[in-house]
């Protein structure tokens, strides 16, 4: 049995909960601060100082990019432009998406189970069938075999009692 003072150190799942929501909140929040702080600072002056980005984001490359590069990307602005809660959402549709389709694979999976086991179970009952079958007659072949020999065991007593003699 465990010490019981082994299971203080773990913390309860209501205090597990509220860790973990108070940590996504944080994470929320620098994330909308993160955000708040780029549009504020969008001002014509940084955008001056910063060279315009002319490289081709879409070859892969193998050196640094700079921090801007997709800034004149229209797929990548219209990413940019979106909040949290909008690409949160995208996430979770996404991941419902990923879920569902797992789950419809397990179901075909689970009812093609479902089919060889009835399968199976139907061959089974066939061979239980045949193997009665096969008994009943092996009992009765015996039967018959324990009447035959008590038969001949009767015509020899009887072939003896007049005078017949083995080699």
């Amino acid at each position: 049995m465990a010490h019981p003072s082994a299971n203080k150190m773990f913390c309860s799942p209501g205090i597990f909960r509220l860790i973990l929501f108070l940590v996504g909140l944080c994470f929320v929040g620098y994330t909308m601060r993160q955000q708040l702080f780029r549009h504020n600072s969008g001002d014509a002056s940084v955008g001056s100082s910063c060279p315009v980005c002319h490289c081709d984001c879409s070859a892969e490359t193998t050196l640094p990019l700079p921090l801007d590069c997709g800034k004149d990307n229209p797929e990548t602005n219209e990413e940019m432009k979106k909040d949290v809660i909008t690409l949160l959402t995208e996430e979770i549709s996404l991941q419902k998406t990923v879920i569902d389709d797992n789950l419809a694979h397990t179901k075909a999976l689970i009812m093609d189970a479902r089919k060889s086991s009835s399968h199976y179970q139907k061959e089974a009952e066939k061979c239980n069938t045949g193997m009665e079958t096969c008994e009943e007659a092996r009992e009765k072949a015996e039967a018959e075999l324990t009447e035959e020999r008590k038969l001949s065991l009767l015509w020899e007593n009887r072939a003896r009692e007049n005078g017949w003699r083995d080699r």
